[in-house]
């Protein structure tokens, strides 16, 4: 008669079944808790497909402040003119091919005021941004960054046309024309002056020195 107390191939297996079951599941709650712990990592498209980083409030709004006093010596700060915008949107180069003073003007005046505070200035941004399908962060990051107000977007190349025309010799006349010779170069003295020609040559000969001296 076998022994009852002794366990049976049977109930071995089952126990080992068991253990291995549990370590199992010992196993998987350990990662999960582990994963839990970690922060989740930004995949390539999260990266890429970031929205633009917001604006400064800080800076935005000293910049406000600064553009709403520019060519305006009695302005408190506090308020800005479509004028004063456009030479903002103009020196952070917002103003461009996509959005233009058409624009501006358009959406400034949805507003109905000709000077607007920093809070209806932002619904104007937003109203702006979402027409043209821009992104507001991005705006208002070029406008925060910009510098200070001053004349940046001047184009040089209409005072070089300007320079140029002037110093331009072949287009003098009278005793000015009479100060440079046929090359532009200027004469001195004789360009300034009238000598006398002591040549022996009379006044206005053409052909000076052409005399053949072998006759």
């Amino acid at each position: 008669m076998a022994d009852e107390s002794q366990p049976n191939g049977t109930d071995v297996v089952d126990k080992m079944t068991v253990e291995v079951a549990e370590m199992a599941l010992d196993a998987n709650e350990t990662s999960k808790q582990t994963a839990a712990a970690e922060p989740e990592k930004p995949t390539e498209n999260d990266a890429n497909g970031a929205a633009a980083k917001p604006a400064s409030t800080a800076a935005f709004k000293e910049q406000f402040k600064a553009f709403s006093k520019f060519g305006d010596t009695k302005s408190d700060g506090k308020h800005l003119t479509l004028s004063q915008s456009d030479k903002w949107m103009k020196q952070a180069k917002v103003i461009d091919k996509k959005i233009t003073t058409t624009d501006t003007g358009i959406h400034f005046k949805k507003l109905k005021s000709m000077k607007l505070t920093l809070e209806d200035y932002n619904k104007f941004l937003e109203d702006l941004a979402k027409t043209k399908k821009v992104e507001l962060d991005e705006i208002k990051n070029k406008m925060a960054n910009c510098g200070a107000p001053g004349v940046h977007n001047a184009t040089p190349g209409k005072a070089a046309d300007t320079v140029a025309r002037l110093t331009d010799t072949s287009k003098y006349t009278g005793s000015h024309k009479q100060r440079f010779d046929e090359t532009g170069k200027g004469k001195g003295i004789a360009g300034r002056k009238d000598l006398v020609d002591q040549s022996g040559y009379v006044s206005g000969y053409g052909h000076k020195n052409t005399y053949d001296k072998t006759h």
